[in-house]
């Protein structure tokens, strides 16, 4: 079953988000209370969302990312999608890209082709 046909629950996104906060504090071998100090958040609060007893705000999610030094997205990823990272990640940078570059295209056309059609 691929990400997209997988069903995100409450509950896998939870265990989702947990996992991924691990792996990547684990990856820059940053410890739970280093990354408590560096949040202002709790050791135990860090390890109860490590175990999926608590949840986060969106205040949280933004106080990891800026420790951890990664985008807020990255903690979402399902297995499938973090098991090879690095295409995941161009996937997801090329896919935004591509629609911010055709919606300043689309913008320039209006601005400028249209314009000069009119006069």
């Amino acid at each position: 079953m691929g990400y997209m046909e997988e069903k995100f629950t409450g509950d896998i996104i939870r265990k989702i988000f947990s996992r991924n906060l691990k792996r990547l504090r684990s990856l820059q071998n940053i410890s739970q209370f280093t990354l408590a100090a560096q949040t202002g958040l709790t050791h135990n609060f860090i390890a109860d969302i490590e175990n999926c007893k608590k949840w986060v705000s969106p205040m949280t999610i933004e106080k990891l990312s800026a420790a951890l030094q990664v985008e807020p997205y990255q903690f979402f990823l399902s297995d499938m999608q973090s098991k090879n990272p690095p295409d995941a990640f161009f996937t997801v940078y090329l896919d935004d890209f591509s629609d911010t570059l055709q919606k300043m295209v689309h913008e320039l056309k209006l601005r400028y082709i249209e314009d000069a059609e009119e006069n």
